[in-house]
């Protein structure tokens, strides 16, 4: 069971309503009515209450949730550890929902005293962490079979990467998070752009730590990965393809010589989210060409 933070008086029901996959097999009752509030602190959580039909409400939504685009037109209420339990609370909710990723102790002890209903996940980047996010987050809003609906979805685009060449040796990737030339980090082990680059068929091509470290140009050429992942927004950031080969180092790798440089969208990319099938596919082809 994934693990779930409810506030105030939400924590029975929701309890409640998590444990909706009774003996009779019958679906509860959505714990959402029809003037429901809902700020999604989350881009993943965004698309899946969206996938649950819930898109009319949500209010208010981190910078992380771009998918689907109609999100974009969202009131913000900032990215991850920098929100500010004002700007959720100035937009009326009656749900906070998120991951406790997203939160820090001083916001939910906020929001938790501002009487309003939080509900946060936990979230594992694996196939697995995703199925589990779904279903915990469907069950928990009595949305059962519209959880069921997307799982299916799901499982459909997973079954279809087994057609998928594989390329070995795998390709060593190195994921770049820049925002311009002055702000450039690689992802090590555990994180998410690494998870998805393993299943795609690759490998990080930095090892020995976790979370993220600036990049270095020793590290880059050391690392000498085949192939350069970056977000859209973030190869923007340098001017494209011109500006990242003008980033001291990438000449000297192997990604840098045969220009070897995949861009995608970094929510679907690294939101593992209902999407995770489709991201998986869309890498490995473009990694593994």
């Amino acid at each position: 069971m994934k693990k779930i933070i409810v506030s105030s008086i939400g924590f029975l029901l929701v309890l409640l309503v998590y444990s909706c996959r009774n003996n009779s097999g019958q679906e509860a009752k959505s714990i959402i009515g029809d003037s429901t509030r809902i700020v999604s602190i989350n881009g993943t959580t965004t698309e899946i209450l969206v996938g649950l039909g819930l898109g009319n409400h949500i209010v208010g939504v981190d910078v992380s949730s771009t998918y689907p685009k109609s999100m974009l037109e969202k009131p913000k209420v900032g990215h991850n550890r920098n929100m500010s339990a004002e700007g959720i609370l100035a937009l009326n909710p009656d749900w906070v929902i998120g991951t406790n990723n997203d939160v820090n102790p001083e916001l939910k002890e906020q929001l938790a005293q501002s009487g309003v209903k939080v509900l946060l996940f936990d979230q594992e980047y694996s196939i697995a962490g995703t199925k589990g996010l779904i279903t915990a987050l469907s069950d928990s809003l009595g949305l059962k079979q519209k959880g069921d609906s997307i799982l299916n979805v799901l499982d459909q685009d997973l079954a279809a990467l087994d057609s998928l060449p594989k390329t070995e040796p795998k390709p060593k990737v190195l994921f770049i998070y820049a925002r311009g030339a002055g702000t450039m980090m690689v992802g090590g082990e555990d994180t998410q752009p690494a998870k998805i680059i393993e299943l795609a068929g690759g490998e990080n091509a930095v090892k020995g730590f976790t979370d993220f470290k600036p990049l270095t140009s020793e590290a880059l050429v050391a690392a000498n990965p085949d192939v350069i992942l970056l977000f859209s927004s973030g190869l923007e950031s340098l001017g494209g393809t011109k500006g990242l080969l003008d980033v001291q180092g990438v000449k000297e790798t192997n990604a840098g010589k045969n220009q070897k440089f995949v861009e995608m969208d970094g929510q679907l990319l690294t939101g593992f989210g209902p999407r995770l099938g489709q991201a998986i596919k869309e890498l490995a082809e473009k990694i593994q060409q």
